[in-house]
């Protein structure tokens, strides 16, 4: 029977390079550190980084001192975030980007995930209008389209468009509301709350607003310039969807919504 290998002595890639990592685990461990960061969470400590990784402190020490000399990171005092020099490395990645390329493997992911039918609204005037869907498999679902307009003032997708856009939110507040459902919101002063909220939170959810007996969840997603793309939403039959179901998937879509304004190059703005 052959001598079990001692754990310390280097491997064959290793000993090609001298006793070095073999350069595809230093890269798996760089994509690791990198991944760890997200939108909501832009900077860490090394322990926080060590954490999330579940790398060694040591090798977290090493890959971090040198990803922060060649522009990978950034340092300021204790905190470590993402290098200001990979947005230009991103914007050239994203000057050419379709974006409809990179929303509809989401949308996908996300109705697999979820089983209800997953779209992207943008704004359109003062409406919004749906450039991107994922339809739901199940016989019974609220019909959604590309090209489904909807008012801003009524829904997820529109609270989250309004929030990210000041403007335009109080020059549609200035006009009738108008009322849907028996749950539309037509007080301007509470929709402006609901808005305030929702800009907050990252995140809406409605039930019944703007359809009896169906619920939505959106979330925002953001270009290069951290201006709005759009707003991803969830949506279906409340009777699968109650406001409980909603709040359980709020992770879920947020996490879609970075991912997708991650592949654009974008950003949250400041």
């Amino acid at each position: 029977m052959a001598a079990a290998r001692d754990k310390s002595a280097p491997n064959a890639a290793e000993a090609h390079n001298g006793g070095r990592q073999a350069p595809l685990l230093v890269l798996s461990k760089i994509a690791e550190i990198l991944n760890a960061f997200t939108l909501a969470r832009p900077s860490m400590t090394l322990r926080e980084i060590q954490q999330r990784t579940g790398l060694p402190t040591s090798t977290v020490q090493r890959l971090v001192t040198n990803m922060v000399a060649h522009g990978f990171l950034d340092r300021a005092e204790d905190k470590i975030r993402i290098g200001a020099r990979m947005a230009y490395w991103a914007g050239a990645a994203a000057k050419d980007i379709d974006v409809l390329e990179v929303v509809n493997p989401a949308l996908k992911n996300l109705r697999d995930a979820t089983g209800e039918t997953a779209c992207l609204f943008r704004v359109e005037g003062t409406q919004r209008v749906c450039i991107a869907v994922a339809e739901t498999h199940h016989a019974l679902r609220r019909a959604m389209s590309v090209g489904k307009i909807a008012p801003l003032t009524v829904g997820s997708a529109g609270r989250v468009l309004l929030a990210w856009n000041p403007d335009l939110a109080k020059r549609v507040l200035e006009a009738e509301l108008p009322q849907l459902t028996d749950s539309t919101v037509t007080d301007p002063d509470e929709l402006r709350r609901l808005i305030k909220d929702t800009r907050s939170e990252g995140y809406a959810i409605t039930v019944g607003e703007r359809i009896d007996g169906a619920s939505g969840l959106a979330a925002p997603v953001f270009d290069s310039a951290g201006d709005l793309i759009g707003a991803l939403m969830i949506h279906g039959p409340t009777l699968r969807m109650p406001y409980e179901k909603c709040v359980e998937w709020v992770d879920l879509l947020v996490e879609h919504a970075e991912e997708i304004t991650r592949a654009v190059g974008g950003r949250y703005p400041s």
